[in-house]
């Protein structure tokens, strides 16, 4: 299967010894980022306070996000309980995340080390780098801090991922970051407004839906410019691996282990969950909307769409 060139392959594309339109666009969407960045940035480790004691009764996810919310389990739970579920679930999605964030930097960097790093591309995916450090050292110092164990991903997924920088490019690469990161975000803009949520989990999410923004923008538009260059079996293998690649991200979110934190057995608390249509539909508002740009890119093909039912992100006919 031949791979469609990288406009960042070889040096700039030109078009009669000029810039491309394409490179043209790239550049200006990457500049207006830096800029961007320049202006309104954070640092987890001076803008959230740390030290600033847990609110007692308050939750750390709202009760109908939880995965059991709905389930005959999670009718026997306390009031407690169901806070405490949350806690667990919440630093399971966090870990996650982070673990999504680091696989990303690595696919980031192999396309900056073919890259022009005079190019406004490069710098500003330096740049996108750098914030995700920052989100994944935020999001285990909130997991430390709430007092959780660092969940992240079954151990056989986390070896399976490894291939994914090897194996990723294109489309289906920038798609695949944009459903980790848009699911995510989804649901971070509910809670980070939401007075009943813990006022630290509150702050993690504003500062990772700010800063997302920018990263969101740069992906989808890598999307668009990758697909119009596919056609015929290219094509194809982009949908299948994008698909392939988001059930691995939806289905990783959360880690069955939590279920010990409220008595519940890890295998019991997983099959509730996967058979919860109130967690299905979490899940399809999470991924409503890179779900219909994906669909408008025409990455949502027929190749992926079983492993994209049983990600819960399209449903069932």
């Amino acid at each position: 299967m031949t791979r469609a060139p990288a406009e960042s392959e070889g040096g700039p594309a030109t078009e009669g010894g000029r810039a491309a339109p394409g490179r043209d666009r790239r550049e200006k969407t990457a500049h207006r980022l830096l800029n961007s960045s320049a202006r309104k940035s954070y640092d987890p480790e001076i803008d959230i306070d740390w030290d600033a004691p847990l609110v007692e009764g308050k939750r750390y996810l709202p009760e109908h996000r939880s995965s059991l919310y709905g389930t005959a389990l999670w009718e026997r739970l306390s009031p407690e309980q169901r806070i405490e579920l949350g806690k667990h679930e919440i630093a399971s999605i966090a870990t996650n995340g982070l673990w999504f964030e680091i696989l990303l930097m690595q696919m980031l960097l192999r396309e900056i080390y073919k890259a022009d790093p005079t190019s406004g591309f490069a710098q500003y995916a330096l740049t996108e780098i750098a914030d995700e450090c920052r989100h994944s050292t935020m999001f285990a110092r909130m997991t430390e801090r709430i007092g959780c164990p660092p969940y992240g991903p079954l151990p056989w997924r986390r070896r399976m991922a490894k291939l994914l920088p090897l194996i990723s490019y294109g489309p289906a690469m920038y798609g695949a970051i944009l459903v980790a990161e848009e699911i995510l975000d989804r649901l971070q803009r509910e809670q980070m407004n939401d007075p009943e949520v813990q006022p630290l989990v509150r702050m993690v999410n504003r500062i990772h839906v700010l800063e997302e923004a920018r990263h969101v923008t740069f992906a989808r538009e890598e999307v668009t410019r990758g697909v119009a260059r596919l056609s015929g079996p290219e094509l194809k293998y982009q949908q299948w691996l994008l698909a392939a690649v988001s059930h691995e991200v939806v289905q990783s979110l959360i880690n069955p282990h939590v279920y010990k934190a409220v008595g519940i057995r890890p295998r019991d608390g997983y099959r509730a969950a996967m058979a919860n249509p109130y967690y299905h539909e979490t899940l399809r508002y999470a991924g409503e909307r890179i779900m219909g740009f994906l669909d408008d890119n025409g990455l949502i093909g027929s190749v992926g769409m079983p492993l994209w039912r049983r990600a819960f992100l399209v449903a069932d006919r």
